[in-house]
């Protein structure tokens, strides 16, 4: 129970980094070159999330019991 719980946490982190990162592309219609673009999410701490959240999941996969199902 606790190996879903982590997973689906880890999950609703990366949609949350994932979004955020897609809604801050909308700054490139506005003149924003891509290197700008780049250093503008860098700066970002919401979009650390994906990265994090993607290492959450592979991290549970990787733990979980082979006879868990």
């Amino acid at each position: 129970m606790v190996y879903i719980f982590l997973f689906l946490t880890g999950f609703g982190i990366a949609v949350s980094g994932g979004v955020t990162i897609i809604a801050y592309m909308n700054f490139l219609p506005a003149g924003l070159s891509w290197m700008e673009y780049f250093t503008f999410i860098a700066n970002r701490i919401e979009c650390y999330f994906l990265p994090i959240g993607i290492l959450i999941m592979v991290f549970v996969i990787y733990r979980m019991p082979k006879n868990f199902f």
